[in-house]
């Protein structure tokens, strides 16, 4: 018995000794990686080289090769750009940059990329090395689920973000770049920067810093013109133009005097310019990837193909130029001190987009509007379309305005199984209802003597001619409407952008002399939405978007569809026994309201299982438009007249 008591009493001594000495353990992590060394604002020595081979149409390949001085030997970091301006996030394109190799003197220098930060990459410039050339190949897309498509047969779209690596350790403002392109034959081609030489089909332009080179992209086209939309100016406008066919850039005199009237709206509102010269890029096209991204002397703009050959039935989006254009006075001329970074790998803060978006959202809608590029209706039809989306927009109840300025970098606008709930960009169109807002409660306290326009002109009017970025913070927003009209606008402004609402802010549609309704019959704006989405727009009575062939595209949180159990990604098979088509919906949604009325029922198909749901709805068809309020002034018409 003893000797049974001692191996037990060492057993336990040896399972607790070993508890405690695992206790005592921990794990080991690998020392830090080493920080990427700081950008300084400092000049960078020498003038880096950059050519781009853009020829390749077949396999849709650009072919780059850069050169950059060094002054001395030993280690080297090189950076590929992350951040996208006007993207708002880290969203470059660095999986598609391959076949990358660095050399000196004719040596292949061993690269190594940064376990932390992707987007550099170390290397040792050796001895007696004057420079090193680095090549590599950008895959654009070449169908559209491996990313936006930059070429096609007939056009293609530069992005100098995404072909040149700059060096690590200086702003890239500092930094001075020679960039040339290689085009298809006879090819012509807008974009901001100068040209210096040609030879045949290559285009030097003028050395720039690193900084106005990823700010001056490229569309080239087959078939290509240039329009003077500024003429005799000192300083140009150009609309710059690549097409799926030549025909398609075959313009009215009237269709191009509202673009000449975009820039003079403009110059009126804002007061000043912030360029030297100016190139919109406007794609006309439904095989190169959509876009409208700004940049401080152009834009890039996708729209229609039959953006002019089928004018009355182009008015949904038209706003995109007076949007873009906006945005060199509002995001790049002014901007958000939090967002500015002075380098395209330091992260930005987006938290003024509201600002830097949202206003713009509403400038372009204005000045789409008093430049004649939508009617005073399609405008009024427009704004009744975001107001009736985001005052139903189930996720205002648990995520501000405010929260969404991070949608950006969370989600880079990924597909959303439920858009309704979860929010997203939201900070554009209910920016621009806060702005509607704030513009007729100026009008209101003013007697009409001012308005929003003062602010636009003490905000972005000041440093006529200059393009160097002016930051602001939320204080600066304050103060200058202050300086408009004296009120709480930080209470104001606060109160729409981090508070929680069950509605969106319509005051200003109240103020401006019109109410938000709702009735059976679709505005003309509401149609050419839903057709130029391909969709069958219920969100307003059952709940749900139709696409083709009765897929529901979205369901909306918290309606009727949604609690009847529909999820995006069904497809709905018939109504009432009978097979689906969309009218027969939409004469079940008219049959469910009336007294008597059958409720909608739908046979849905979800992968290969089938099930039949009842959608407990009698409120029939409903579409959002304006009312004019009688008896009250009428500023949003104000608001949508041309300056004189």
């Amino acid at each position: 018995m003893k000797t049974l008591f001692f191996s037990a009493s060492a057993a336990v001594l040896l399972l607790t000794g070993g508890a405690a000495l695992a206790q005592e353990r921990v794990p080991v992590q690998a020392p830090p990686t080493p920080p990427i060394v700081a950008a300084q604002d400092v000049a960078y020595p020498g003038v880096l080289k950059l050519s781009v081979d853009a020829t390749d149409l077949d396999r849709r390949i650009f072919q780059v090769r850069e050169t950059i001085p060094v002054a001395k030997a030993g280690p080297m970091t090189i950076l590929y750009p992350q951040w996208v301006p006007g993207g708002h996030s880290p969203r470059n394109d660095l999986d598609k940059m391959a076949g990358l190799v660095i050399t000196a003197g004719g040596k292949t220098l061993p690269w190594t990329r940064d376990p932390v930060a992707v987007h550099a990459f170390h290397f040792d410039v050796p001895e007696g090395a004057s420079e090193i050339e680095i090549s590599f190949q950008f895959l654009t897309p070449v169908k559209p689920d491996v990313g936006r498509i930059l070429v096609t047969d007939d056009m293609l779209n530069v992005q100098w973000l995404q072909l040149g690596f700059y060096p690590a350790g200086y702003y890239t403002r500092r930094i001075q770049i020679e960039p040339t392109v290689k085009l298809p034959q006879g090819w012509g081609f807008g974009t901001a920067l100068e040209k210096a030489s040609s030879d045949g089909q290559t285009t030097t332009f003028k050395a720039t810093t690193f900084e106005t080179l990823v700010d001056s992209p490229m569309f080239a086209g087959r078939y290509f013109k240039q329009v003077d939309l500024d003429p005799g100016a000192a300083v140009p406008v150009r609309l710059n133009m690549v097409a799926d066919k030549p025909e398609y850039l075959e313009m009215k005199p009237e269709q191009l005097q509202v673009h000449r009237n975009l820039v003079q709206q403009a110059y009126k509102l804002y007061g000043s310019h912030h360029y030297d010269h100016y190139d919109f890029l406007m794609a006309l096209t439904d095989k190169l990837g959509g876009i409208g991204l700004e940049h401080h002397r152009s834009s890039e703009n996708s729209v229609v193909p039959k953006y002019f050959t089928d004018w009355d039935k182009s008015f949904a989006g038209r706003d995109l130029l007076a949007h873009e254009y906006t945005h060199s006075w509002n995001g790049k001329f002014r901007r958000a001190a939090d967002l500015y970074t002075p380098t395209l790998n330091e992260p930005m803060r987006d938290s003024l987009m509201w600002v830097y978006e949202g206003q713009t959202q509403y400038w372009g809608n204005v000045l789409a509007a008093r430049s004649g590029l939508v009617t005073k209706q399609q405008g009024l039809e427009a704004l009744a379309a975001t107001a009736a989306l985001y005052d139903t927009r189930a996720g205002r109840n648990w995520r501000n305005v405010l929260d969404t300025t991070n949608d950006p970098i969370i989600a880079n606008r990924k597909p959303a199984s439920w858009p309704s709930w979860q929010r997203s960009e939201d900070y554009y169109s209910e920016g621009q209802l806060v702005w509607l807002d704030a513009d007729t409660l100026i009008r209101e306290k003013t007697g009409g003597k001012k308005s929003l326009d003062d602010f636009a002109k003490a905000f972005f009017g000041v440093d006529n001619g200059s393009y160097v970025v002016l930051t602001y913070d939320f204080d600066t927003v304050v103060q200058t409407l202050n300086g408009v009209v004296p009120y709480d606008w930080a209470s104001f402004l606060k109160t729409r952008i981090e508070g929680l609402s069950a509605h969106a802010p319509l005051d200003g549609l109240t103020r401006g002399g019109y109410k938000l309704v709702y009735t059976d019959t679709p505005t003309e704006y509401f149609k050419a939405l839903e057709g130029r989405g391909k969709v069958m727009n219920l969100s307003y009575s059952l709940g749900v978007t139709v696409g083709a062939a009765g897929a529901l595209a979205a369901v909306n949180w918290d309606t009727p569809a949604f609690k009847a159990g529909l999820t995006a990604g069904e497809t709905l098979v018939a109504v009432n026994g009978t097979a689906y088509s969309d009218d027969l919906l939409k004469d079940a949604i008219k049959a469910a309201a009336k007294a008597d009325g059958p409720l909608v029922e739908l046979l849905v198909k979800d992968g290969d299982r089938y099930r039949t749901v009842k959608i407990d709805y009698r409120g029939g068809l409903k579409y959002p438009r304006l009312e004019r309020i009688e008896g009250t002034p009428a500023r949003l018409d104000d608001i949508y007249s041309p300056k004189k």
